[in-house]
């Protein structure tokens, strides 16, 4: 079996963000997009994430998905580092993760970090999807149905609330 090289790299701060950040590789595994997962400190490990922001382009990958709480610098860093696009995971570790989210969103002109909500990996994942499938007729193909696919879950469930019943309720 061919080895698969990541397209997508999933990064965050700690293995605590493990949770959130899952739902980003849930995604990708959807969508069969290979992707790598590591946990990168741009405070404890600054030199790891250096190397990893430097040769992330050359190794095949294509978008970095990089979560982070509290001080929330390490998708910032990523992205002074690589010319690639970095997509922004505030995690919710404190003040309800409003900290995180400025310390990612309010980037210095030149150095754009695309930021999701507050533990919104799921749909980093999409928009990493999104941003590979412009040049991907066949995942661009893919991605049109998955949209298609949640159009029909809400109308789905629109029908089966129709179905319930409350004394006073007039649909």
């Amino acid at each position: 079996m061919q080895k698969m090289e990541p397209k997508v790299s999933i990064i965050m701060g700690s293995t605590s963000d493990l949770d959130v950040m899952a739902k980003a590789a849930q995604l990708l595994d959807e969508f069969e997009i290979p992707f790598e997962m590591n946990a990168l400190s741009a405070h404890r490990t600054p030199d790891e994430v250096e190397k990893f922001a430097k040769s992330a382009k050359d190794r095949g990958v294509k978008v970095i998905i990089a979560g982070a709480g509290m001080a929330a610098h390490l998708p910032g860093v990523i992205a002074a580092m690589t010319p690639l696009p970095v997509i922004g995971v505030p995690i919710k570790a404190s003040l309800e993760g409003f900290d995180s989210i400025l310390s990612i969103v309010q980037m210095p002109p030149g150095i754009p970090v695309a930021t999701v909500a507050v533990n919104g990996a799921m749909n980093a994942g999409i928009l990493a999807v999104q941003m590979m499938a412009t040049g991907d007729a066949e995942l661009m193909q893919k991605m049109i149905q998955y949209k298609e696919s949640l159009k029909q879950k809400i109308v789905k469930a629109n029908k089966e609330l129709s179905e319930v019943k409350y004394k006073f309720k007039t649909n």
